[in-house]
């Protein structure tokens, strides 16, 4: 009886105990799992983004407690249908870009700025050709990608002047292949970047206008998608910690970074060092300078807002933007 009655209580034991482990003692292990799920993040091979890649190399991410899987995608198309997808958490991408991700119906926060153009990108124009100036476009071809980077850079050249890109012939084909043709002969002028810029120039060319009479312009951040930030906000103050960390290892440590770099990006040193010198890279200050706060906004707020009007008035987006619903300069002000 007493063998009877310990095997019913042992019974009872073992039953108890598989319950509360469905109920109560699963739960921390799925959440254990979900934690060790990898933050991805895309991006395409480009110097401006060499801090994403010093962090994960150098440790910065894992010292926060991040699991950060890097995503080289660069064909933009691509890395919106993956965060569209949720395959990504997060991409890297131009500001004025970012602004065609939050309309359609994905909303983001953008919680840090890597760099902005400063001669990385520009408008190439044949000498000989009577273009001195960018009143001298009026009427003239331009080769160009339209509704992208370059034509939003273009357009802001034009408004300066007095003039609108109904002024001119735009010649649609992407920036590489701007500058190809332009090296070639082809145009007589084009709105292309490095290292197109330095190769029209040596080939009977000049730059008119370059990122370095448009600060803050044209710069790169990267965007979150917003669900992500909302359930996730302690794993998002930690990658801006990191991309601090990142930052200022590769502006005291340059050699070192570019190799980093450039291995990640399977470049060369020396172009990454020739990349470096056409961007002014943010650190933590620059960030807080560049975002400024709600009360009052620094000038991504004005970009932001020029981006969502242009990409509206091309068509490439069905509705306006709100700049405040996309920018979240919280995190920046959290980090020690």
């Amino acid at each position: 009886m007493q063998k009877k009655i310990l095997c019913i209580v042992l019974a009872a034991i073992f039953a108890l105990t598989f319950v509360l482990a469905g109920c109560g003692g699963q739960k921390p292990a799925d959440q254990s799992q979900q934690a060790k799920q990898p933050i991805k993040i895309a991006l395409p091979t480009f110097t401006g983004y060499g801090p994403l890649i010093i962090a994960k190399e150098k440790g910065f991410f894992k010292n926060k407690g991040l699991d950060v899987e890097l995503q080289v995608i660069d064909g933009l198309g691509e890395r919106k249908q993956a965060m569209v997808a949720n395959q990504i958490q997060a991409m890297a991408t131009a500001l004025d870009v970012s602004v065609t991700v939050d309309s359609e119906g994905v909303p983001i926060k953008l919680v840090w700025a890597f760099d902005s153009s400063n001669g990385a990108d520009g408008l190439l124009v044949r000498d000989g050709k009577g273009i001195n100036s960018v009143a001298d476009l009026k009427g003239k071809e331009i080769a160009l990608q339209e509704a992208s980077t370059s034509h939003f850079f273009l357009l802001n050249v034009l408004t300066k002047a007095g003039l609108t890109d109904k002024d001119v012939k735009i010649v649609n084909m992407t920036a590489g292949e701007a500058g190809a043709a332009f090296v070639a002969g082809k145009v007589d002028a084009a709105v292309t970047w490095e290292p197109w810029l330095s190769k029209g120039v040596k080939a009977n060319g000049k730059i008119l206008v370059s990122t370095k009479d448009t600060p803050g312009l044209i710069a790169d951040i990267v965007a979150f998608r917003a669900d992500f930030v909302k359930a996730n906000p302690e794993q998002v103050q930690a990658f801006v910690a990191a991309m601090k960390e990142a930052t200022e290892f590769m502006l005291t440590n340059k050699d070192e970074a570019n190799k980093i770099m450039a291995a990640g990006f399977k470049m060369k040193p020396e172009d990454i060092s020739a990349d470096i010198e056409t961007l002014k890279f943010y650190d933590l200050k620059g960030n807080i300078e560049f975002f400024g706060s709600a009360d009052k906004p620094g000038p991504i707020y004005e970009v932001a807002k020029k981006a969502g009007q242009f990409y509206f008035d091309k068509k490439k987006i069905s509705k306006q933007i709100n700049p405040a619903d996309m920018i979240d300069a919280s995190f920046l002000a959290k980090v020690k």
